[in-house]
């Protein structure tokens, strides 16, 4: 018991690392492990989900994207990020590590203009920056193996005590440390996404009116304390304090007149029609 308690807290000091926001975080994944991940992820995606094959719908996905790629630092700039955009209703977008980005066509209908695809796609890029999944598999092992450690500690009571014990723990371990790690998660992949939308030139004031869409479309049901993702409310209020932080950066793009130019494809407004009628 004391050497897997011993072994829990090396494990924990030298994985510590920094996300962008300056936060400190666990890490126990390599980036070429994480990189493998994504990529075998995103071709299962591929296979499982049909793949647009609309010029407009691709194009328009591929120039916010450039855009945005553009002001990465460089780690993540020189990558050749793949963009794919699946057809689907779902309102969902993605992106992985080793540079692979993935919007359904639900999510680009749902979306007004450009810069709020962009506030969404800085978002998912925002995720693969800060090391999420990495520090989700992290967090996730950490706490099988302290559920694992509380089990052997426990091995002489009676199983009824051990079973209720266990439950208590495994609520107690969601409830307190992994679905908070992930609201946390969602809100920096906000925090880091505004500040790339703004330094590539998109408007960042649409990031807060991309959440009154979500809102609107029936996102935030469920309780924020029993969710992994931030009510939109919540993500609303944060963003907008957050937008006069970033401002400066697309004032600069401006000024130098380097603003995107990626029009919304005229497809979009088609499928809205249909489901209409």
């Amino acid at each position: 018991m004391k050497v897997l308690t011993v072994l829990i807290t090396v494990a924990v000091i030298a994985a510590c690392t920094t996300s962008p926001t300056g936060r400190k975080q666990l890490n126990l994944f390599s980036g070429s492990a994480l990189n493998s991940m994504g990529s075998e992820a995103f071709a299962q995606i591929k296979q499982e989900e049909k793949v647009s094959t609309d010029p407009a719908l691709n194009q328009y996905a591929q120039c916010i994207a450039n855009a945005i790629i553009e002001v990465l630092p460089y780690e993540y700039s020189h990558i050749e990020w793949e963009v794919v955009v699946f057809e689907s209703a779902t309102i969902n977008a993605f992106a992985l590590p080793g540079g692979y980005i993935g919007f359904y066509t639900g999510i680009l209908k749902l979306t007004e203009n450009q810069h709020q695809v962009a506030a969404i796609m800085g978002h998912e890029i925002g995720h693969v920056m800060a090391d999420h999944s990495s520090e989700r598999l992290s967090t996730n092992l950490l706490i099988s193996a302290g559920l694992l450690a509380a089990d052997i500690a426990t091995s002489d009571r009676s199983p009824g005590q051990r079973a209720a014990i266990m439950a208590g723990l495994g609520i107690t371990s969601q409830l307190a440390v992994a679905l908070p790690y992930s609201r946390r998660h969602e809100s920096e992949a906000d925090e880091i996404g505004l500040d790339l939308m703004a330094r590539a030139g998109f408007k960042p004031e649409e990031a807060p009116r991309l959440w009154e869409l979500m809102a609107q479309a029936g996102g935030g049901s469920t309780p924020e304390l029993l969710s992994t993702h931030p009510s939109p409310s919540s993500r609303i209020r944060d963003l907008t304090n957050q937008i006069p932080a970033v401002m400066p950066y697309y004032q600069e793009r401006a000024a130098q007149g380097r603003l995107p130019n990626c029009p919304r494809p005229s497809v979009l407004d088609q499928m809205h029609e249909e489901e209409s009628n």
